[in-house]
């Protein structure tokens, strides 16, 4: 089963306009939507925006679908002069950006379980793979694979995307893809993150992700209905 977890409700309105033999259950008044495309289970949910959501969204899809992987998909904001609006970046690794216990003597971004210390969360490279030769179907954009940068915060001054960007070399920042990740990875569960730039590096004003975010949307919904065709 593939499983897709989305912020947004229009990428999630998307999926299920492909699917088949829908069912929809709710739990932790999440619904989570399950369906066949392609021939291929599927299931995915709208999380909300920010981390709990994203985490608390990935376990009970974990526990409740039992989901072969998952994919986070949705949009962000480009951390690089090179990345423009409607470019699709697809992670190699993801973090945290604002894990901060560095008066604890931790790097930032370190996150500390009760058996181990991470900062980078790996995606599956198999996974991240076919999601970005998906993206090679849609016209006019570039895509780019690297790491994705997420915290519980909106950035958009240029100076603050600039210190993420150096602090960690990523290529894209926004507020779910960590949690996902760093869900997954504690579960075992493989899991790439796709994500549809909305707003620019340079010019990234709150009313240009307003005004873009549906054509970005659009596009990581092509994306992955190209991925599932070819699962």
């Amino acid at each position: 089963m593939l499983g897709f977890i989305c912020a947004l409700g229009i990428e999630v309105e998307g999926i299920v306009k492909l699917m088949e033999n829908k069912e929809e259950t709710t739990i932790a008044k999440i619904t989570y939507h399950k369906g066949e495309i392609y021939g291929k289970e599927v299931v995915c949910c709208e999380c909300g925006i920010g981390k709990v959501n994203a985490a608390m969204s990935t376990q009970i899809m974990i526990d409740a679908y039992h989901p072969d992987v998952i994919i986070n998909s949705g949009i962000a904001g480009s951390l690089s002069g090179d990345i423009r609006i409607g470019d699709i970046v697809i992670s190699d690794d993801c973090v945290q950006h604002d894990m901060d216990a560095t008066e604890m003597g931790d790097p930032l971004g370190q996150v500390q379980f009760n058996d181990e210390k991470r900062t980078y969360f790996p995606a599956d490279k198999a996974t991240a793979d076919k999601l970005y030769d998906a993206c090679q179907t849609i016209d006019g954009i570039s895509v780019f694979r690297g790491r994705i940068a997420s915290g519980d915060i909106f950035i958009s001054a240029h100076d603050r995307r600039s210190r993420v960007a150096d602090t960690f070399n990523a290529l894209a920042c926004e507020m779910e893809g960590a949690a996902v990740g760093t869900v997954c990875f504690r579960n075992g569960v493989p899991f790439a993150i796709l994500r549809s730039i909305s707003d620019d590096f340079n010019n990234n004003e709150f009313m240009d992700f307003m005004q873009f975010r549906e054509i970005a949307a659009k596009r990581s919904i092509k994306a992955i209905e190209e991925f599932i065709k070819n699962a």
